[in-house]
């Protein structure tokens, strides 16, 4: 049984029959899906107005403290340590005091001067006499007037001599004190490295202690040349003086995180700008009335500085795209548009910005789901 011959015209007509017929389906399918996002509620975002107001920015530097005084103790003469009357740490009154150094050598040369100065002054005495017994004679010419200079001349020997040993006296005097080492100042001791029995003298590279005054402490912190300038601009004041005055009290930050519960106030600028590092020194003063603080503490000052008229934006309302940062700006019509900002400072979990104007609305939350000129639905 043969099979119909099928021609060729035929077999393309089907073939484009069945072309057409699926392009048919897919643009009803794609026009299906188009009305169907078209169809779905705009996304509902959080927003925010934005306006103005006074806000508060913080710069924290790295500090080091010192006491107000800081005394190097160390002994004006020579001898054994024989008495160590503090211990490390301990606070101490003026005129307290610290170390006894064996004074018996200083003893016997006081005792020496003394005994030097008695014999001068009977010297003086005898050297008084003889001026006293020349003085009639040679006014009724019974010895020559030699005999009295001669004399006179040894009384002014005799008298310097008095002075000398008077000097040499108090020298031993003053040694003898010396032996005993009192605090020149109130404060806290610092390490003990001279123990009992050592040889200790004013040559002595290591000194017997460090003797801080802590009742106020210095924190010093360096400023570069770029945030001194920001500095002088950013406070009233013609001069840099009236500026320090106005300057509002700074805030001591110790190394655990924690907040020192009295503030303080910058009083010293550095005439200068250090050579090798372009950064200017400053110095601010604490009270330490309970003894908190000690020299050698470290922790970061943190400068305050007020901003009126601020426009603050929340950091989560923010977008960085290629080293650039944009909000979401809703027209009126709740489209949102992709608008880049000028970030100006940072007060806690806002940014200082320019670029978008008072009474603007923001979005400040899921920002990552959002695209420009996308209509969106505002909370708040």
């Amino acid at each position: 049984m043969m099979l119909p011959t099928v021609f060729p015209s035929v077999l393309w007509t089907a073939a484009w029959a069945a072309v057409l017929a699926g392009g048919l389906s897919s643009c009803q399918s794609s026009a299906a899906e188009v009305n169907a996002v078209s169809a779905l509620p705009p996304p509902a975002v959080p927003i925010a107005q934005l306006d103005t107001t006074t806000a508060l920015t913080y710069r924290e530097y790295p500090t080091a403290l010192q006491g107000r005084v800081n005394v190097d103790i160390r002994p004006q003469v020579e001898g054994v340590l024989d008495r160590v009357f503090v211990d490390e740490g301990a606070a101490v009154q003026a005129g307290q005091s610290l170390f006894k150094i064996n004074d018996r050598l200083y003893r016997e040369q006081l005792n020496t001067a003394q005994a030097g100065l008695h014999a001068a002054e009977a010297t003086l005495t005898n050297a008084k006499l003889e001026v006293d017994k020349y003085a009639p004679l040679v006014q009724n010419k019974v010895v020559a007037p030699i005999q009295l200079q001669t004399a006179q001349g040894a009384y002014q020997a005799a008298r310097a001599a008095v002075d000398q040993a008077r000097a040499s006296v108090a020298a031993a005097r003053l040694n003898l004190g010396y032996t005993l080492i009192k605090a020149p100042v109130s404060g806290f001791v610092g390490l003990l490295p001279k123990r009992v029995g050592s040889l200790v003298g004013p040559s002595d590279a290591e000194r017997l202690t460090l003797l801080s005054d802590v009742r106020e402490v210095y924190a010093y912190f360096t400023l570069s040349e770029q945030d001194f300038l920001a500095f002088k601009t950013a406070y009233p004041g013609a001069t840099l003086a009236e500026k320090l005055r106005r300057l509002p009290p700074v805030t001591l930050l110790l190394p655990d995180g924690s907040t020192y519960p009295q503030p303080g106030h910058v009083n010293i600028v550095a005439g200068q700008v250090e050579a090798g590092t372009g950064a200017i020194s400053l110095r601010a003063t604490f009270p330490n009335t309970g003894g908190l603080l000690r020299s050698g503490n470290t922790g970061r000052i943190r400068l305050t500085r007020r901003h009126a008229g601020a426009l603050l934006v929340p950091q989560a309302a923010t977008l960085e795209v290629q080293d650039k940062t944009f909000v979401y700006v809703l027209s009126d019509s709740n489209k949102v548009s992709l608008t880049p900002v000028s970030i100006l400072d940072r007060s806690e979990t806002n940014f200082l910005v320019q670029g978008v104007e008072r009474g603007q609305r923001i979005v400040t939350n899921g920002l990552d789901q959002l695209q420009d000129g996308v209509v969106v639905a505002p909370t708040k």
